[in-house]
C-alpha cells in the first residue's frame, strides 16, 4: 500500500510538471501546426484497448493508471491514443483507440498477464510524421489534412495507425485545449521515373 501511495505521489508530481511546462509552452505557441519528421527510439508501452467516444475515455486512463500503480509499473512519459479505425467513418460507440502509456523495459515481465485487453508491449524504432495541435485550436481535421498532404510532399507514406501523444490535460478533458503531437509512422518512398 506504501508503494502505490508513493507511486501515485510520484505521478502525480510528474503529471503537474509536465502540464506546467507544457502551458507555458502553449502560450507561447504559434496557432498554427509545425510539421516535422523524426526519428522515435524503439519503446515499452502499458496499454488498454477501450472502444467508444474518445472523450469516456478517462475512467479507461485512470484505471490504467491504477493497474499500473498495483503492477509497480512506473509510467515514463504522457499518455497516448493509437487511433485505430476511422471516427469518419465508423459510429461513435464503435471507435477503437489504444489507450498508451510510455513504461520502462522492466514492465515486460508483465506481458502477457495483464488481461484480454491491457497488456505491455514494445514498439519499434520508427521515423514519425509529426504535427504540433496547439492547445485551443478545435478544427482537428484540417491538421490531419495538411499533416498528410505535407508528408506525402516530401516523399513519405503511412506505415500504420496514427496516434496523439497529450502535452497538456486542457482540464474538464476539453480536447480544443489540449496541446498535443499527432504521430503518423511513415516510410520514405523511392520515386522511379518511368522509362
Amino acid at each position: 500500500m506504501r508503494k502505490i501511495k508513493m507511486w501515485f505521489l510520484i505521478s502525480l508530481t510528474w503529471l503537474l510538471i509536465v502540464g506546467i511546462v507544457a502551458e507555458i509552452y502553449a502560450k507561447s505557441a504559434t496557432s498554427k501546426p509545425a510539421f516535422s519528421i523524426r526519428k522515435l527510439d524503439r519503446q515499452v508501452v502499458l496499454y488498454t484497448i477501450f472502444r467508444g467516444n474518445y472523450a469516456q475515455a478517462g475512467k479507461a486512463i485512470g484505471e490504467l493508471y491504477a493497474l499500473a500503480g498495483k503492477k509497480g509499473i512506473i509510467p515514463r512519459g504522457p499518455v497516448m491514443f493509437a487511433y485505430l479505425n476511422n471516427p469518419t467513418l465508423v459510429s461513435s460507440e464503435h471507435w477503437l483507440t489504444e489507450i498508451r502509456i510510455p513504461v520502462g523495459r522492466e514492465a515486460l515481465k508483465a506481458a502477457g498477464t495483464l488481461g484480454k485487453m491491457t497488456d505491455v508491449k514494445r514498439l519499434p524504432a520508427m521515423e514519425v510524421a509529426v504535427a504540433v495541435k496547439p492547445a485551443g485550436m478545435t478544427d482537428y481535421g484540417t491538421i490531419y489534412a495538411k499533416l498528410y498532404a505535407w508528408m506525402h510532399k516530401q516523399g513519405y507514406t503511412t506505415a500504420d495507425t496514427c496516434w496523439e501523444t497529450f502535452m497538456s490535460h486542457g482540464g474538464q478533458g476539453n480536447y480544443s485545449q489540449m496541446k498535443s503531437e499527432i504521430l503518423v509512422p511513415v516510410n520514405k518512398v523511392d520515386f522511379k521515373p518511368a522509362n
